[in-house]
């Protein structure tokens, strides 16, 4: 072989190296991406089925619930539009409480209710995940204009609880 062909041969071999390795690559980066999803959206059937993804928001006041076990707990997370019960087996941050700032990572099972292996809380009084503050900031402004949809068509707004 000549040793213009040598260099053309090294150089496709490791062109085809290089390549080989950014596919791998792509695809573990593409198989641990999580995806966050609102429960309004979950609700809307926009999750992802079968696959892991991110729900977050405020766990709703009253709605812990521990089972005899002491490490099987459900709960309910909202954006304060949509409700989504989620069920944890573990032990739960120091921080999660009822009304704070919570972020669950699992899937939706066949029963309408979200199974999670990881539960993150906020980390401090005015923190909260950016995707579930813009969620519950969009929950918030659809109830404000149903109010005043409602206020304009002289109907009396339902009261929320």
């Amino acid at each position: 072989m000549k040793s213009r062909h040598k260099k053309l041969a090294l150089i496709g071999g490791a062109l085809a190296v290089v390549g080989i390795i950014a596919a791998l690559v792509l695809n573990a980066l593409n198989s641990n991406i999580a995806l966050y999803i609102s429960p309004t959206d979950v609700a809307a059937g926009k999750a992802p089925q079968g696959k892991v993804f991110r729900i977050g928001g405020l766990v709703k006041e009253g709605s812990l619930q521990r089972q005899a076990d002491g490490v099987t707990i459900a709960f309910i997370v909202t954006d304060t539009d949509q409700d989504i019960t989620v069920n944890y087996k573990g032990i739960l941050p120091d921080l999660f409480k009822e009304g704070k700032g919570v972020v669950a990572q699992g899937k939706m099972v066949d029963n309408g209710t979200f199974s999670a292996n990881e539960v993150l809380a906020k980390h401090d009084e005015n923190y909260m995940p950016p995707e579930a503050a813009k969620a519950v900031g969009d929950a918030h402004e659809r109830a404000a204009e149903k109010k005043a949809a409602a206020a304009a068509s002289g109907a009396q707004p339902k009261a929320s609880y």
